[in-house]
C-alpha cells in the first residue's frame, strides 16, 4: 500500500526480491495535476502498471469492495509506504504476519504525514527510517529496526524524502526475513521523545520576516518542492525555491535589498539572500537572472 514517490523503492525492491510474491497493490485513486487539473495516476499506480499487479484505487478502505479485495489476495503481510489512509482494524488484523509500515523518521521523533519537512525545519542534524509493525494509532506501532542518516545541510525536503525512500527500500528487504521468521520482534516504543509531524497546508510556506533568516532559510529547505516558501511581490505570490541566511545590519523588517547580485530581504534578525525564485506566472529561475528583469527590486 503506497502512493507517492517515496512508496516507488519499496514496491519495486520487493518486486525484484526473492522469495516475497507481491498479490496486489493499493493505491490512491487518480487525481487532478498540474494546470490542465488532468487526473493523473499517483506514482505507485503506474509502478504497478509496469510490472503488471493488480491493484485497486479505493476512495477509503472502509469500502466493502475493498475488503473483499483485500480478503480475495489473502495476503500473509501488508507493507505500507505512505499510503495516505488510516489503516482500520479489519485491514490490520487480515494478514497473518500483520502490516508493517516504512516510515521516513527515527520513531517516536515525528509521528504523522509530514516527519520530512518537519525534520528540516526544526533543524534536526539526523533524521532515518523506521520499519514498525502497525496498530490503531498514527505511527505508534511497536519499532523493528531504524537506520539513521545524516540531513544535509543544503538538502530540501524533496531530496532527502529520495534518499529516505531508496534507504527505506533497503532496509525494508533487510529487515523482513528476520520479522517474518520470528527471529526480530518489535518493540514497544518509548513515550520519551515524541513530536508530531501533521499534513502540511499550502498557507505553512508563507514566509514571516519577523522570524530570523535562519529559521525562514530551513523553511525554504522544508517546503521545496511542495507547498513552497512564499512571500509577495507587487501584490503577488512570489515563491522562493532556494535561499540561505547571511548575517547583516538590523534594518527594517521586510525591507528588500541585493546581496553579491541576488536579490535579499531583511528579517528580524539577519538577511536572507534569494537564490532561486518565481514571480506570479512565470518559471522558476535563477535569482541574478531575476533581477536583471526586476529593476524595480528596490522600489
Amino acid at each position: 500500500m503506497g502512493s507517492p514517490e517515496f512508496a516507488v523503492p519499496s514496491l519495486r525492491s520487493l518486486s525484484e526480491a526473492m522469495p516475497f510474491q507481491i498479490v496486489g497493490v493499493v493505491t490512491q485513486p487518480d487525481r487532478p495535476a498540474g494546470r490542465g487539473r488532468l487526473l493523473t495516476p499517483p506514482p505507485v499506480k503506474r509502478l504497478a502498471l509496469e510490472l503488471g499487479y493488480p491493484f485497486m484505487q479505493p476512495e477509503s478502505l472502509k469500502e466493502l469492495r475493498a475488503i473483499e479485495q483485500l480478503r480475495s489476495w489473502n495476503p500473509d503481510l501488508i507493507v505500507v509506504a505512505a499510503f495516505g489512509q488510516i489503516l482500520r482494524p479489519a485491514v490490520l488484523d487480515l494478514p497473518a504476519q500483520g502490516c508493517v509500515n516504512v516510515h521516513a523518521s527515527l520513531l517516536p521523533r515525528w509521528r504523522g504525514a509530514a516527519p520530512v519537512q518537519a525534520a528540516i525545519f526544526t533543524g534536526d542534524t539526523q533524521t532515518g527510517v523506521t520499519i514498525m509493525r502497525m496498530d490503531q494509532g498514527l505511527d505508534t506501532g511497536p519499532l523493528i529496526s531504524q537506520r539513521p542518516t545524516n540531513i544535509g545541510a543544503d538538502e530540501t525536503a524533496g531530496a532527502l524524502s529520495e534518499r529516505l525512500a531508496t534507504l527505506g527500500a533497503a532496509l525494508l528487504l533487510e529487515t523482513l526475513p528476520g520479522y517474518l521468521s520470528g527471529d526480530l520482534n518489535p518493540v514497544p516504543q518509548g513515550e520519551a521523545g515524541v513530536t508530531y509531524a501533521p499534513m502540511l497546508k499550502k498557507e505553512a510556506g508563507a514566509l514571516d520576516f519577523n522570524q530570523p533568516a535562519q529559521t525562514l532559510e530551513r523553511q525554504v529547505r522544508a517546503f521545496n518542492p511542495w507547498p513552497s516558501a512564499y512571500c509577495t511581490w507587487k501584490g503577488r505570490p512570489f515563491k522562493v525555491h532556494r535561499a540561505h541566511a547571511i548575517a547583516s545590519p538590523l534594518r527594517a523588517v521586510g525591507e528588500r535589498t541585493t546581496h553579491q547580485n541576488l536579490p535579499a530581504i531583511h528579517t528580524i534578525e539577519g538577511l536572507l539572500v534569494l537564490d532561486e525564485v518565481q514571480p506570479a506566472g512565470k518559471k522558476a529561475m535563477p535569482g541574478q537572472a531575476f533581477l536583471r528583469g526586476a529593476q524595480d527590486w528596490l522600489e
